[in-house]
């Protein structure tokens, strides 16, 4: 959904952050399939937290964050996963294996993909579970 405005007589095209984080997950989820990837799970919702998107890459499993941001550069990405984020999404990810049992012999991976106006960098291994 895009709103429009109007200031000093311009009309505007201005998204809401949710909007952009929609149209980042699809370009995301997109740009996965393209990779070969299998997408199992998008907006992953549970007590513990979200995950944008899970996928299949041959016989890992991969929880991907996505970020969408149009001000802000990819050397800006570390504010948006800090370790309290990458916590919450890891807690997510040991939820949905408990659910999804048939995932626990995989190999797990966190990735992240930066979503701007015009490119995708997907950064996979963007994180680790610390012991």
């Amino acid at each position: 959904m895009i709103k429009k405005k109007v200031i000093n007589n311009q009309n505007l095209n201005l998204c809401t952050s949710v909007d952009l984080g929609k149209k980042g997950e699809d370009k995301a989820a997109a740009a996965l399939e393209t990779a070969g990837m299998q997408i199992i799970h998008k907006n992953y919702r549970s007590k513990t937290g979200e995950i944008d998107i899970i996928a299949l890459d041959g016989e890992t499993i991969v929880f991907v964050e996505v970020k969408a941001w149009s001000a802000f550069g990819l050397e800006d990405l570390r504010y948006g996963i800090n370790a309290r984020k990458q916590r919450k999404i890891i807690k997510t990810a040991k939820f949905f294996l408990s659910e999804n049992r048939k995932y626990s012999n995989m190999s797990i991976r966190f990735d992240v993909i930066f979503v701007s106006n015009i490119t995708i960098n997907h950064i996979a291994s963007a994180f680790t579970e610390r012991v």
